[in-house]
């Protein structure tokens, strides 16, 4: 029964044009970065990055490196776009975008991360076997099917991503809409719309809205009498986020999923009229579908448990953030903070305030007054740096925090040295002070 299931074959039209699209929109999100100033201003222009904890060892390039390697990018999802050398060139995009997102965190962002995850389940899939230089080189790899999984894969993906954010939403800030409002604040400027924005009940059907689509999108998509319904909300409640929010490709990326939801035989018709529709639902059990199911079964039971985590630490991780990254938050609060950092000499007891701009961009700033990871990390930096100069120092941070326009309250323990102290990504960090 599992083998009909997953290995029976099914036409591939949803797949080949998705592939496509897909490679044209890494192409865009790659050179626009470029172009838009991203690349600059986040691995450029800093004098250093914060990456992951653990990927130390992933350091942007010096110079202008950056700006060739998101270029090779481009070149790359551009091979995906036309499927030409696919298998290589899918997974070249997929570890060069992985290394760029865990390498920075002062630019995160859930898409990144869900980009990182398609294209790491494209690298298994079979894109180029229609409509590409691949099959035009070499005739003999054109099919016009695929196995069954190769849809499935991608609707359970879509699902633990938007289940998760639909249930994250159901905390009271976002419930009586004081997230909203106050992410709305920023918008009061914007042609025609700025001042609808700024209404109650806007707020109100743009958080229960949110709630509703995330959780039902996916089930809508794939029962047949609401689908069409469904699509055309998507529609609306994607162009308005690609607007507002400017969240680059992920809106249309997001669309180009609706190709799996749709009747393959309407995928064919409408994009692939001379390619042949495939009608016999052969089962093909593949010589290596053991490890294949293995390798899917620990991804998915990660992707599972991942977002659950923040539950095993203490606090709210709306505040200590524990938790938070990998786990489908997604635009659930503002946060902003302010942040001193002193440096002690253990030998003298000198205290002295560190100038910022010494050491940070713009951006950093922010997160080095926010997130509790990369205090950790500029602490950290810090005590290397005068470690250098032949200095034994420690670092102490005072630092307060607002969560959406709420009072500030102080976040960091200014007692606490945060450079001696070790990071622990399984524990609650106890120089984290408690909200209440």
């Amino acid at each position: 029964m599992l083998n009909k299931f997953l290995f029976k074959h099914i036409d591939n039209s949803a797949l080949i044009v998705f592939r496509i699209v897909f490679g044209l929109l890494c192409f865009l999100e790659s050179v626009g970065a470029i172009f838009t100033g991203w690349v600059k201003r986040t691995l450029v222009e800093p004098k250093f990055t914060f990456p992951f904890i653990g990927f130390e060892w992933l350091q942007p390039l010096p110079g202008n490196g950056m700006y060739y390697y998101y270029a090779l990018m481009g070149v790359f999802a551009l091979f995906i776009m036309v499927g030409y050398k696919y298998r290589f060139a899918m997974i070249s995009f997929t570890l060069m975008w992985s290394a760029t997102y865990l390498m920075q965190k002062s630019s995160y962002n859930n898409h990144y991360y869900l980009l990182m995850l398609i294209s790491s389940i494209m690298v298994f899939l079979p894109a180029n076997k229609y409509a590409s230089v691949d099959v035009r080189l070499k005739p003999e790899l054109q099919r016009y099917a695929m196995p069954q999984w190769c849809r499935y894969v991608i609707f359970l993906q879509l699902f633990i991503v938007y289940t998760y954010a639909s249930i994250a939403k159901l905390y009271p800030d976002w419930l009586d809409t004081t997230f909203i409002e106050a992410l709305m604040r920023g918008k009061k400027d914007y042609i025609i719309v700025g001042h609808l924005l700024q209404q109650k009940w806007v707020h109100y059907i743009l958080a229960y809205g949110g709630i509703l689509f995330d959780g039902l999108i996916v089930p809508l998509l794939l029962f047949k009498p609401t689908r069409k319904y469904a699509f055309i909300i998507s529609i609306g409640f994607h162009l308005f986020n690609s607007f507002v929010f400017q969240i680059g490709i992920f809106p249309y990326l997001s669309l180009a999923f609706a190709l799996f939801f749709f009747p393959l035989e309407t995928i064919q018709k409408v994009f692939l009229k001379k390619k042949v529709f495939y009608t016999a639902n052969q089962v093909v059990i593949p010589k290596l579908k053991a490890p294949l199911l293995l390798v899917f079964l620990v991804y998915f039971l990660i992707q599972i448990g991942l977002p659950l985590r923040h539950h095993f630490f203490k606090d709210n991780v709306l505040w200590t953030e524990e938790g938070h990254r990998l786990s489908w938050r997604m635009m659930l609060r503002t946060k902003s903070g302010s942040a001193r950092y002193y440096i002690e000499n253990k030998t003298t007891g000198k205290r002295t305030l560190v100038n910022l701009n010494d050491y940070l961009s713009k951006k950093q700033k922010r997160t080095a007054s926010t997130k509790p990871d990369i205090i950790w990390q500029f602490s950290q930096r810090l005590k290397q740096d005068f470690k250098k100069r032949g200095e034994d120092i420690a670092v102490f941070v005072d630092c307060k925090v607002s969560i959406n326009g709420k009072p500030y309250k102080t976040f960091i323990n200014p007692k606490a040295d945060i450079a001696s102290v070790e990071w622990s990504a399984t524990k609650h960090s106890s120089w984290i002070l408690p909200y209440n």
